[in-house]
């Protein structure tokens, strides 16, 4: 069977695509659980230990507090209340921290930092998987055991207002709740007034127990602006106000129960500099935790500072607060310092029950569980806690006893800690059976595609592949057997879960057949190839080929980006990488240029020459390299052979200089943008534009932008398509004035938030791609191997110059709102993705365009598409083992995971490319 070149190179995208996804499911496993039931109350508590006397205490304790309100607000860095904006603009929470009956931590959340994991981990004190960052946009219902849960079994009546992932992740289980979206970042007003307009009726209700409000604005406003913007010190002073109204209405019903209440301030994840979340830097970890009670009287000059403490400690201090069994799942260990002021068999009552729950999630985790130090220390703490009940219930109330007391409570804690440690390590456990599946399919692909390199860049464009040829089949049904019966092994001994193993019998069947079809594919390739190489060798028609500078710079930086890709340091800076190589590459070109310009017949280089064709030149029979200019190369992207030295004047000019032209443009968009880790904090021009300070000279910058991009464009469009356009770019303009962000003007400047400052980045890169076509492809004669390789370079410079990073911090949810006034989730997921990937799609788009209109041939944009199909697979092929080796590393899920997640999502959008393509050359051929 013949396929295209373009088409065959789809085809392996698609299968690829499959192959990540099988990866990525195995990858990102699911957290450690409890095999345990769902509720705990089915299960007596463990009794307290004893020696020798019998205990009495075999229940729950009772409740601490009488309500419980829980004030969430979205990105509450800890600096926002600990820091100088805190004792700026919220007064009231300072007090309550500096000399108030409250306890303070700075809680460390863990990667992902977005809401949906972080609300889990606070409410089951467990470490939610890293796929749960894809689970964010709509969140499942959540069936592991939680406090939420809990609480409702306990017959305890819940109230919740604010972000609607708490509706969707507990239904049914709040006697009244009011939701809000909480992905149109847009609205940072009427999002959180949605839930304040309830507080002063339901705080003056008796009917509830639990009241959970989930403010929203502070984080929309730190997505829009950052964390710099003077809106944030408005919402901070709204919250201190909301605080106070609370706690104010709390103490006066304390007056008549005189039973304590407990407030709960807190944040889900902290805020980046830019003004993102879901990474891994301080500013994204660290959220403030303060707990409010009268229970916490606080004696003249006693000084508590913020401690450091986990997220996940939180669901344990709420189940003991509010008399409830502690989450199953926990890995979290109470905080002390909220029952320090109870009785000391209190508090080792509540420390032991903390300890049996760890215990156990550890014994059901951790096969080798007896040699755990933390399970060491807690039955060390079990024993001395027995000996001291013994004393207690002689009712000997010596020294002996109370510093008995002292050291078991030590103990406890010390164990609590080691305890929690060993399970966080012990987080996930990896679907090896599933990765392994989509790394052979993955492999398999790159394989096929390389050995078909001969084939789909010679002039026809055309690969035979015997799908029905005698030998395929049979080799194709003894690796379908062989796979099947390893397949049936795998899955019956297996002794986790495995979800490739979940699969049907038929689905598992399909994949088994596709992973059979593509090793006879390969093999067949190979055996052509040995079959080739022995006919080239005999045979004296074809030259021996020589690898242009180019080849050898495209090859380098392929296996160089690679490479780096090992490094946590060069993943967390791989914008460096791609701005290295399009520097270089453009100096290389400038190189050619010259040469071709400046030497004549008495050096190797003549006039007219041209580069020589391919990404990988290494088979004589892709290419003729006569290098006279006549000769006539359907292959070649130009409609003519173009000589340098034809050139005269003006053009001559901008053939010279548009190297480096290019190399500034470039410079410049590196100094709008700082992007990665070590460098992201410095001030940019994007910092300096958006501020709100210089919305004149941001609205002058954008006019001209838009400006620029009609006068770039509108070359090739006809009268109708100019007026569509200019209207078009005019309503961008009015659009981005609706909302504040630039003034026209006649208006007043109202330092609101300030955002597009990157359409200077679709200028330039416009200007790149316009020089680039008529100044430096046109008379170089390059071919589409050697266009395409560039356009992808460029896409992925262009993807870091946006801003972008491979930190899901840096991904700007704001664009997906654009146009939008309430939440829909396929546009908005469809307008985030395009706009963070807008420039690969765009370069992806301008190389089609230039091939369909610079070239006579009708094989170059199959190609272009083969040729990205491998720029592509090779990195995306070689990530996957690289993850899989490192998947111990101590940075895995901080750095190489989210590059990862990337790269499923390039690869998704290369498929879509390479579609786009093949439909293109099937258009363009029937034509």
């Amino acid at each position: 069977m013949r396929l295209g070149s373009g088409t065959f190179a789809a085809c392996c995208v698609v299968i690829q695509v499959l192959g990540v996804a099988l990866f990525l499911r195995g990858f990102f496993p699911a957290p450690v659980r409890s095999s345990s039931r769902t509720e705990h109350q089915a299960e007596p508590p463990a009794p307290e230990p004893s020696a020798g006397d019998r205990s009495n205490w075999t229940k729950l304790p009772p409740p601490l507090f009488r309500k419980v309100v829980i004030m969430l607000i979205d990105g509450l860095r800890d600096d926002f209340v600990f820091g100088s904006k805190g004792v700026k603009f919220m007064p009231y929470t300072t007090y309550l921290v500096e000399k108030g009956a409250s306890h303070s931590f700075v809680a460390e959340a863990k990667l992902p930092t977005v809401t949906m994991p972080r609300i889990k981990a606070l409410m089951t004190g467990s470490l939610p998987g890293f796929i749960d960052v894809v689970r964010n946009l709509n969140s499942p219902a959540l069936v592991e055991d939680n406090v939420i849960t809990q609480a409702k079994a306990a017959g305890k009546r819940i109230i919740f207002y604010g972000d609607e992932t708490w509706v969707k992740l507990f239904p049914k289980h709040f006697v009244e709740y009011d939701g809000t979206t909480s992905f149109f970042v847009s609205d940072y007003t009427e999002v959180d007034d949605n839930v304040t307009r309830h507080l002063d009726k339901v705080l003056k209700r008796g009917d509830w127990d639990v009241l959970i409000l989930h403010y929203l604005g502070l984080d929309h406003i730190g997505h829009v602006s950052g964390p710099s913007s003077p809106l944030i010190g408005h919402k901070l002073r709204e919250m201190d106000s909301v605080l106070m109204k609370i706690h104010t209405s709390l103490l006066s019903e304390e007056r008549e129960t005189l039973v304590p209440n407990l407030l709960v301030l807190c944040g889900d994840h902290g805020m980046s500099e830019a003004g993102g979340h879901g990474a891994s830097s301080v500013e994204e970890l660290n959220t403030a935790l303060i707990l409010i009670s009268s229970a916490f009287e606080r004696k003249p000059g006693d000084i508590r500072h913020p401690k450091h403490v986990q997220q996940t400690d939180l669901a344990a201090t709420l189940a003991i607060g509010l008399g409830l069994p502690i989450p199953g799942n926990s890995v979290g260990s109470l905080l002390f310092p909220t029952v320090e002021g109870r009785p000391v068999r209190e508090q080792l009552r509540f420390l032991h029950l903390n300890a049996v729950q760890l215990s156990k999630l550890l014994q059901e985790n951790v096969p080798s569980y007896t040699k755990e130090p933390g399970f060491e220390q807690f039955k060390m703490s079990e024993r001395l806690h027995g000996n001291w009940i013994r004393l207690y219930l002689e009712e000997n109330n010596s020294e002996v006893l109370f510093n008995l007391g002292a050291k078991v409570r030590r103990q406890y804690l010390e164990a609590l800690r080691t305890l929690s440690l060993s399970l966080s390590r012990q987080m996930a456990q990896y679907d090896i059976y599933s990765m392994l599946v989509g790394t052979v399919m993955v492999l398999e692909v790159l394989v096929l595609l390389l050995l078909s390199i001969p084939q789909a860049l010679s002039n026809k464009a055309e690969l035979e592949v015997p799908l029905w040829s005698p030998v395929f089949s049979l080799l194709f049904y003894l690796l379908f057997l062989v796979l099947s019966a390893l397949h049936v092994i795998v899955c019956t001994s297996a002794e986790s879960s495995c979800y490739f193993c979940g699969l049907s019998w038929l689905t598992a069947g399909g994949v088994m057949a596709l992973i059979s079809a593509l090793l006879c594919a390969v093999v067949s390739a190979l055996a052509k190839v040995f079959a080739d190489g022995r006919l080239l060798r005999k045979n004296p028609a074809h030259p021996k080929a020589r690898w242009s500078e180019l080849d050898v710079l495209i090859l380098l930086g392929t296996l160089g980006h690679v490479l780096s890709l090992g490094a946590s340091s060069f993943v967390e800076e791989e914008h460096q990488t791609w701005y290295f190589l399009i520097n270089t590459l453009c100096l290389a070109l400038c190189h050619e240029l010259y040469r071709n310009c400046f030497l004549r017949d008495d050096c190797e280089p003549q006039p007219c020459s041209h580069v020589e064709q391919g990404l990988v030149s290494s088979e004589p029979a892709l290419w003729d390299r006569n290098i006279h200019c006549n000769v006539s190369e359907p292959h070649r992207v130009s409609k003519s052979p173009t000589s340098l030295d034809t050139l005269r004047g003006y053009e001559k000019w901008m053939v010279l200089a548009s190297p480096w032209v290019i190399l500034t443009c470039c410079r410049l968009l590196r100094s709008l943008n700082q992007t990665g880790v070590q460098w992201a904090h410095r001030t940019d021009l994007g910092h300096w534009l958006t501020s709100s300070d210089h919305k004149a000279e941001l609205s002058v910058l954008a006019a001209l932008s838009l400006l620029v991009i009609f006068v770039l464009v509108q070359r090739r469009c006809s009268l109708t398509s100019k007026v569509a356009m200019a209207l078009g770019l005019l309503g961008v303009y009015c659009y981005r004035a609706a909302i504040g962000n630039v003034l026209f003007p006649w208006q007043r400047d109202s330092k609101d938030i300030s955002k597009p400052h990157n359409l200077p980045v679709l200028v330039l890169s416009l200007l790149i791609q316009t020089l680039m076509t008529k100044f430096i492809w046109k008379p170089l004669r390059h071919d589409a191997a050697e266009i395409t390789i560039m356009h992808y370079w460029f896409g992925q410079a262009f993807f870091y110059f946006q801003g972008n990073s491979n930190n899901i911090a840096t991904v700007d949810i704001s664009a997906g709102f654009v146009g939008l006034d309430t939440y829909m989730e396929v546009p908005a997921v469809f307008l985030t993705a395009f706009a963070t990937f807008a420039g690969p799609v765009l370069w992806a788009s301008h190389l089609v365009s230039f091939l369909s209109s610079e070239t006579c041939s009708g094989s170059a944009l199959s190609h272009a598409c083969f040729c990205y199909a491998l720029a592509c697979s090779f990195p995306v092929s070689a990530y996957i083992i690289l993850v899989t080796s490192l998947r111990h590393h101590l940075f895995i899920w901080s750095v190489f995971s989210p590059k990862l997640l990337y790269e499923g999502m390039h690869v998704l959008i290369t498929a879509a490319i390479c579609v786009f393509f093949t439909a293109m050359d099937q258009t363009n051929t029937k034509s």
